[in-house]
């Protein structure tokens, strides 16, 4: 594909990324040289941002947050198995973490290589990017304040895991009934 048509796909997919928070009255900034939205959620606790890319040379959209707090370095290789054990359950999306720096984003990709993501594929990419987000923000600061150590992490992990695998469990034996 040459250059002018990435181009017009890229802008196409931004332009429709920017209607569907206009129509679900998020607010947002628009940095249309970049194709570039940021944007602020209110979660449960910590306000999550957002920076929404568009790349057209590899025709992906990536939906980024950084994480407001740095990890101790003395407390690095504990946050780095419970960023590994946290993305093992995640089915979309995934946390980054740089030992070096101690910090922590989560990241969310989709390609839109021969088609079109429409308003639904965003509304569902901003929906399990903000709950994931939440759901892991406060309990990876708790980690760097102290107030959860990594067996402590691994554990609620555990019990969230055994929980989902009840619910298909439950699921599928539902469905051996009818």
């Amino acid at each position: 594909m040459d250059n002018e048509m990435l181009e017009k796909q890229a802008q196409r997919t931004y332009e429709t990324i920017c209607e569907m928070f206009d129509e679900m009255g998020f607010h947002y900034v628009a940095h249309d040289d970049d194709r570039v939205i940021t944007c602020t959620i209110h979660g449960d606790d910590i306000p999550m941002e957002f920076t929404i890319f568009v790349f057209p040379k590899r025709q992906i959209v990536s939906f980024i947050s950084n994480l407001p707090f740095t990890v101790p370095e003395e407390l690095r290789p504990d946050m780095a198995m419970a960023v590994a054990t946290a993305n093992n359950g995640l089915m979309d999306g995934n946390f980054d973490f740089s030992i070096d720096s101690g910090r922590i984003r989560y990241r969310q990709t989709e390609c839109y290589i021969d088609s079109i993501l429409g308003k639904e594929m965003f509304r569902y990419m901003i929906s399990v990017a903000a709950s994931t987000v939440d759901d892991y923000n406060d309990k990876f600061l708790m980690m760097c304040k102290g107030y959860m150590t990594l067996s402590q992490f691994l554990e609620a992990e555990e019990e969230l895991s055994a929980g989902n695998s009840g619910a298909e469990a439950e699921e599928d034996s539902s469905e051996d009934d009818e």
